[in-house]
């Protein structure tokens, strides 16, 4: 007879309760009265017989949460095999098994130890199993059961944004899309209604509304007005269970702005306005400004204004400012007080932009009346004309009348004007003006040909307010008179062949005149009468404003006559006949069979017999390049005798050149030497002056030697008066001048008199001391003393 063992297990599935927003610590649960035994085998009775099976576990559930401050109960883990004498041994493993989970391995009791939360892990699966402890052998197969978590509310819906942000047009219909809010919920949306979210507005009635199940808001009022109100907050709650009563929630804020539409025309806030202008205001100059009101924004309140009618139509523009929306009314034309001092426009104001939608509401544009009153303004007087342009003869009377200017005062004084030149474009003083009427007379006398045109000022200003003033541009054009004679275009020097013939061409003449008659020049030529009868030449006038010279006789000789002077007569035939007599120059020369000139006796048309024009230039080319070269070479010469012996930039040597101004001449020009003074001792006595005759020197007085450390102004008296009274010094000695710091002079001495008898060399490292001024000078024997040490 086979032998069938089983596992018993007996679990406590917890009843699920509805949460009624109790708080979790003063939630209770305990333990059911009575204990679900599983029966996982079948019995020991001979008549029935059927096969062991594994163990089969259904689906238990565990209430999530617990606050109890034991371990929460599981289940009961028994095998059929267990005699309750301890050799068996449960064991528990897989999710959470010995840290969330525990077992009685004597018992099979099984105990969870911490609180469970579903939304973290909603399942765990775990297996069991019995072992024999004495063999450690399982005495049944290792089984895998679930504990799935039981749900409750504990879990608030959470919207998926914080603050929500949406706008629509104003005056939307009712039932507008607004914006849709969505909330989650954490809890187990299959079981019961913990994760149910039911969506209801708390603020923003009656404005908008909300969909319980979708969460959209939509418009709930008609026709709202931006221009009323632009901003709204509306609050949203989202409620779970179904919206009943216990059930979590949670809030969020949409922030809804109604965006413009062009419902509102524009308005003039008064239908008149008044404004001056003076009538002395430039053109496109703004006389005022006018704005008409629009309660919409952006390009819904976009204005253009313009000037429909009125008596000052053409004389008056409006644009429209682009920033401020006001119109700007500008002057188009002069505006003259004593012509029209007051004008009516009207002005209209339209939008730029109209939504078909509102014209319901009226025509979107408005219009207002503009007066504009022109104000008197003391204006200078004003010319006739823009400018005078007038004519006179340049051989006009002194103080004769050209032309008048009038100018009047514009003002309805008519205050009286006097008139003068401005003298800057007149600084010759040529002509005057009379300041009573304006006549323009003439004060020296004009000439054409020096001037044609003057462009003179005149200046009108009121006798009352000579600020007032006005000018005028005058150009005064210089007629033309005959009053200058014809000459000859050219200074005329020719000369005529020694064997020419007669009725020969040797010259053709032509003349110029300054004036410019009307018709043209018309030059007349002849002999003046006192040549026309006893010349050896002849006078052919051509009638076109020249003539030719021509010879009488058949030879002359230079030898008997070598020059004529030949004079014509020109004449103009203007009014009145102006004539001069011009003469001509001609040279009798000698000339080649072909009619060339050879030579002449006058130096200015011929050059000497026997040298040719290139045989002087090659001459005076020669002495040219010869006189350089003698030039050249005096330079250089004299530059190899100026050379210095010292060549290097970086040779530096002292020359001192003692200059004994005091002293016995040009003899006297021996350096005086300090150091002697300083230490008598060592005097050469072997050297004699030289400014004084030998024989009659005296022995030198030794004196006593001056320490290192005597003060300069004391060693210097001490010398001068061992000398005053010294009958052996001669009276014509050196005057050697020095400096004198004082003894209280921060850079000490600078004298270096003691560095003739100093043996060694001098340390100059304190010149890097006494600052920028003195840096030169350290540089340079800093550098020598560097060098002596390397």
């Amino acid at each position: 007879m086979r032998t069938y063992h089983c596992f018993w297990l007996l679990f406590w599935a917890g009843q699920p309760h509805q949460s009624f927003l109790t708080p979790l610590s003063k939630r209770t649960s305990g333990f059911p009265e009575k204990e679900k035994v599983l029966v996982l085998s079948g019995n020991s009775r001979q008549d029935l017989h059927r096969s062991k099976r594994s163990w089969m576990w259904n689906q238990f559930f565990l209430l999530e949460e617990y606050t109890g401050t034991d371990y929460q109960y599981v289940g009961k883990l028994h095998s059929d095999q267990d005699k309750g004498d301890g050799s068996l041994k449960y064991i528990l493993s897989g999710d959470g098994a010995g840290d969330l989970f525990i077992i009685n391995e004597n018992t099979g009791d099984i105990q969870a130890t911490k609180r469970l939360d579903r939304e973290e892990k909603p399942v765990y699966i775990l297996r069991a199993q019995a072992i024999n402890r004495r063999t450690g052998r399982p005495v049944e197969p290792e089984s895998e059961f679930i504990i799935k978590i039981h749900d409750i509310n504990d879990n608030e819906p959470m919207f998926t944004k914080d603050v929500y942000n949406a706008s629509i047009p104003e005056m939307s219909d009712v039932g507008t899309f607004v914006v849709q809010v969505t909330a989650t919920d954490a809890d187990d949306p299959t079981y019961g209604n913990s994760a149910k979210v039911v969506y209801s507005i708390l603020q923003g009635q009656p404005y908008f509304s909300v969909e319980s199940e979708t969460g959209i808001i939509k418009t709930a009022l008609l026709n709202m007005d931006r221009e009323n109100r632009e901003q709204y907050q509306v609050v949203i709650q989202a409620k779970d269970m179904g919206g009943q009563m216990g059930g979590l929630s949670g809030t969020t804020t949409v922030n809804i702005t109604l965006t413009d539409v062009n419902d509102n025309p524009p308005r003039f806030p008064q239908s008149t306005y008044q404004f001056r202008a003076p009538e002395s205001t430039p053109l496109d100059s703004p006389v005022g400004r006018i704005k008409a009101n629009d309660a919409d924004v952006d390009e819904n309140a976009e204005i253009e204004y313009s000037i429909t009618e009125g008596d000052g139509y053409d004389m008056f523009g409006i644009t429209t400012d682009k920033d401020t929306q006001e119109g700007i009314i500008t002057v188009k034309k002069a505006l003259d007080f004593e012509s029209k001092n007051l004008y009516i426009l009207k002005v209209e104001a339209t939008n730029t932009h109209v939504d078909p939608r509102f014209l319901y509401l009226g025509p979107f544009k408005d219009s207002a009346t503009v007066r504009i009153q022109v104000e008197d303004v003391d204006e200078p007087p004003m010319f006739s004309r823009p400018a005078y342009i007038m004519e006179v003869k340049e051989d006009v009377p002194l103080n004769s009348v050209i032309g008048t200017v009038t100018a009047q005062d514009p003002d309805a004084a008519k205050n009286p004007v006097k008139y003068s030149v401005d003298r800057h474009t007149d600084m010759d003083r040529v002509f005057n003006i009379n300041s009573g009427n304006g006549s323009i007379f003439t004060s020296k006398p004009l000439d054409r040909e020096t001037l044609l045109w003057h462009n003179i000022t005149v200046i009108a200003a009121e006798i009352n307010n000579p600020k007032q003033s006005s000018r005028v541009p005058v150009f005064i054009k210089v007629l033309d008179v005959n009053d200058n004679a014809p000459e000859f275009a050219m200074l005329y020097e020719t000369f005529v062949c020694e064997n020419a013939k007669a009725e020969q061409l040797i010259q053709t003449l032509s003349a110029v005149d300054k004036d410019d008659p009307y018709n043209g020049h018309q030059f007349s030529f002849s002999l003046a009468p006192e040549a026309a009868s006893s010349s050896n030449f002849t006078l052919q006038d051509n009638r076109d404003n020249t003539a030719g010279i021509f010879t009488r006789k058949t030879r002359y000789n230079r030898h008997e006559t070598s020059t004529y002077f030949l004079p014509v007569v020109i004449s103009d035939n203007d009014y009145p006949i102006q004539s001069s007599t011009e003469t001509v120059t001609i040279r009798v020369c000698a000339c080649d069979h072909r009619g060339k000139m050879l030579s002449c006796n006058a130096e200015a048309l011929i050059h000497p017999t026997g040298l040719s024009t290139g045989a002087l230039i090659a001459i005076l080319l020669c002495i040219i390049i010869l006189l350089v070269t003698v030039v050249l070479f005096a330079a250089l010469r004299r530059q190899r005798k100026k050379e210095p012996l010292i060549i290097s930039k970086e040779d530096i040597r002292d020359n001192i050149v003692s200059y004994n101004d005091e002293g016995g001449g040009e003899e006297d020009t021996q350096a005086f030497d300090i150091g002697t003074l300083r230490n008598p001792e060592a005097i050469d006595d072997n050297k004699l002056r030289r400014d004084i005759v030998p024989e009659t020197l005296f022995m030198p007085r030794r004196t006593a030697t001056a320490r290192d450390n005597t003060d300069v102004r004391d060693f210097i008296n001490q010398r001068l008066k061992e000398n005053d009274t010294d009958p052996t010094a001669p009276p014509y000695d050196s005057l050697a001048t020095y400096a004198y710091e004082g003894n209280g002079s921060v850079a000490e001495s600078l004298s270096s008199l003691e560095s003739v008898t100093t043996d060694g060399d001098q340390d100059y490292d304190y010149l890097s001391d006494w600052g920028p001024r003195f840096k030169k000078l350290a540089d340079m024997y800093g550098s020598m003393d560097s060098d002596k040490d390397s």
